[in-house]
This record gives structure tokens, C-alpha cells and sequence, in this order.
């Protein structure tokens, strides 16, 4: 896909910068939604707080002027060593988001994985962006998991992930205080929300409604399911509590492309999920919204590697510099997922706003490589770091 020429966005200079013009276009239950976490955000307060157990110890006078930030990922190279995480509902948050996300990443050669509680149809998705990734949450039936897995093949996806740490809904009382429900309700609380912040109504919402019609969750099953106000939505996501490794196992024998399992953070897990033939695991505790109180992904890292054994080992949690992606890297990870900032980015300006944001992660990576003398990916190494 050719890279095209994305107009400056002067006032961005950093990945955390979106967040802020996201809260100021977004009625609070949808900024809420984004940003909140489980219960008292523990987790979601430790995935940036492991950073800062890592401090760095620099090369210098190592002739770095011919340095590259790419990285091979299932025989692909890729311009950067991350990716942009499955987020839900995002085209409900910025017009066309889950297009805008793929175009952005297949634009810029990143890998970018297509949500299970998407909005836009995985076939749309996919003529957007060929190379993207579809993550699925596992319908409760095994017919049903056939079939979604089917749908997807037919699709021509290559690479499936399966989201494995949502058996119980969690506790997202965060989101209820803010208004935000689902199905989504018209309280006088939400439209006073949205009578105040135009800009989204008219430049996301109404246009969605008049160009598109209602937003459904188009790919949970292999047929539509439900529109986002309708109380049969809390019926499609309710409780798998009895999905377990078998499911999976189903999964690897009908599903011919990469299997990637996300949501694991357990050795004992990792080992199981590498013993069923699985390509790869991607390390998450949900941004902090499922369990609350699961410890960031990154302290997990290096025994995750350990128990992985050949398989690669992704990660996500988090993430907002270059330098973090660094540490993780250097730590073992094959490669890094993030999630919120793109979606923020999509919300302050669309596909522009995303390939800027990827193209700023991409200039930090570069210039974070020159200061630790470093060349190439492959020489992100453990003795870059420094446990503080």
C-alpha cells in the first residue's frame, strides 16, 4: 500500500497530546469509555508505572547514521517494531474509525488488528487494508465459533487472534457513572453530553446515521448482530465462563492461517497455548479493563519469553513513547501493540491524525535508537538496560 504524505499536525508533538483533543471533541460517556478502567484503574495506573522500573545505559561513538526502526513479524517486514491494537466501537468515536485505523496502517507498513466489537463490517475492513489482523471474542457455542472462524477465512484473513481474558464481564462501573451503557441509552444525562459537543454529533454521529445508518456490531458472529441500542446487545456479550482450552484447540484445526492468543499473562498458560500449535501470544491484561488489579504485561515479559520457547511473544499495555516500545524490546518482546493513543489520534483528525501519531512513534524509535548507539532492532538487548 503506497504511503502517502500526511499533513503536519504541529500542535501534536507526542502520543499523549491526542488524549487531550480527544476529551475536548468527545461527550464525556464516550471520552470515558476510552480512557477508564476496571474498578479502581490499578492495572490501568501499573501498565505505565512498570516503565519506569527500567532505566537505560547508553552506547556512544557507535556510528549510527545508517540505523532502521524495521521488524520482521510471521515472515512480514514491518516499517516499525508495533502495531495498533484491537480497540471496539471505535467508528462510534471518530467517523469511520476502524477504516481510518487500517488505511493509516497498512499506509505506514504497521500490523493493526481489527476488533470483534468493531462497527464496520471485517469484510470492508479488509479491502481497506489487505494485511490487517481480525481478533475475535469466542461466541458461547462451538457451532458459532465455527462458523465466525469460517466467515473470517472466507474474508481472507491471514492472521486470527483470539482474545481469551473476558469469561466474566467485568466490573466497568467507571463507564456507568459517566453515562456510558450498553446498549447505549439517551438518558438526559448522555443528551446533554451530546447537545454540547456539536462537533462530534455532527461530524461523527449524525453523518454515520445519514451515510452508513445505525451502527450494528457487524462482527461478533458470522451474521450481523445487534445495533448498538438494542437490548439484545448485553444478550451477545454475556457470560463464556465455560470456554476453555478445548475451544481453542477447535480453533487450531479448522483455522489454517496464524493463530495468535491474546489476554495471557500466566507461564503455565503460555506453555499450554504453545503445546495446542498456537503462532503466537500477544501479553495484555485488557488495558486495565478487565480484572482490575492484574499486573502490567511488561513485568511478565521475560519469563512469558521463557515459557514461549519459539513462538513470538507481543505485547501491549501502556505504551506511549518510543522508549517504551525500547524496553520491551529489549526485554524479549518480538513486538509491541497500542491501543488508545491511535484511537485518540483518529478522534482529533481521522486518517490524518493517525498517520501522524504513527509517524511520531516512528521518529521517537528513530531518534531513541541514534542516543543508545543502537542500529538495528536485533540490537535491543538486555545490557541496554538497567534495573532501577
Amino acid at each position: 500500500m503506497r504511503q502517502r504524505l500526511f499533513r503536519p499536525m504541529t500542535n501534536f508533538l507526542c502520543l499523549d497530546d491526542y488524549e487531550a483533543a480527544a476529551r475536548s471533541r468527545l461527550p464525556h460517556p464516550l471520552y470515558t469509555y476510552i480512557s477508564s478502567a476496571a474498578e479502581t484503574s490499578a492495572s490501568l495506573h501499573d501498565n505505565r508505572a512498570a516503565f519506569h522500573k527500567w532505566g537505560f545505559v547508553p552506547r556512544v561513538l557507535r556510528g549510527v547514521s545508517e540505523r532502521h526502526i524495521s521488524a520482521s513479524l510471521f515472515s512480514k517486514t514491518y516499517a516499525a517494531p508495533f502495531g495498533i491494537a484491537p480497540m471496539g466501537i471505535a467508528a462510534l468515536m471518530a467517523y469511520d474509525g476502524d477504516n481510518a485505523l487500517a488505511q493509516a496502517a497498512g499506509e505506514q507498513n504497521i500490523p493493526m488488528i481489527l476488533s470483534g466489537s468493531s462497527l464496520t463490517r471485517m469484510e470492508e475492513v479488509y479491502q481497506t487494508n489487505p494485511d490487517c489482523w481480525f481478533q475475535a471474542y469466542l461466541p458461547g457455542e462451538e457451532d458459532k465459533i465455527r462458523d465466525l472462524v469460517a466467515r473470517v477465512a472466507r474474508t481472507g484473513f491471514h492472521t486470527l487472534v483470539i482474545t481469551v481474558d473476558t469469561a466474566v464481564l467485568a466490573n466497568r462501573e467507571n463507564n456507568i457513572r459517566a453515562g456510558f451503557s450498553t446498549p447505549l441509552r439517551f438518558t438526559p444525562k448522555v443528551l446533554w453530553q451530546f447537545g454540547t459537543h456539536p462537533g462530534w454529533v455532527f461530524g461523527t454521529f449524525a453523518r454515520t446515521l445519514l451515510g452508513k445508518g445505525m451502527p450494528h456490531f457487524e462482527n461478533s458472529y458470522a451474521t450481523r448482530s445487534a445495533p448498538i441500542m438494542s437490548r439484545n446487545v448485553a444478550r451477545d456479550f454475556g457470560r463464556k465462563d465455560h470456554l476453555n482450552l478445548d475451544h481453542l484447540k477447535l480453533i487450531r484445526d479448522q483455522w489454517q492461517g496464524k493463530l495468535v492468543v491474546k489476554g495471557v499473562l500466566a507461564g503455565p498458560d503460555i506453555q499450554e497455548i504453545a503445546a495446542l500449535g498456537c503462532d503466537g501470544i500477544i501479553l495484555s491484561n485488557h488495558g486495565g479493563r478487565q480484572l482490575d488489579g492484574t499486573v502490567s504485561p511488561l513485568r511478565v515479559l521475560s519469563g512469558a519469553v521463557t515459557a514461549a520457547g519459539n513462538i513470538p511473544v507481543m505485547i501491549d499495555g501502556g505504551f506511549r513513547r518510543g522508549t517504551d516500545v525500547i524496553k520491551a524490546i529489549a526485554l524479549g518482546a518480538s513486538f509491541v501493540f497500542i491501543g488508545r493513543p491511535f484511537l485518540y489520534a483518529a478522534v482529533a483528525d481521522g486518517l490524518n491524525g493517525v498517520g501522524n501519531a504513527i509517524e511520531i512513534m516512528k521518529s521517537e524509535l528513530h531518534r531513541d535508537m541514534g542516543l543508545l548507539g543502537k542500529r538495528t532492532i536485533d540490537e535491543l538487548t538486555p545490557d541496554i538496560l538497567m534495573q532501577l
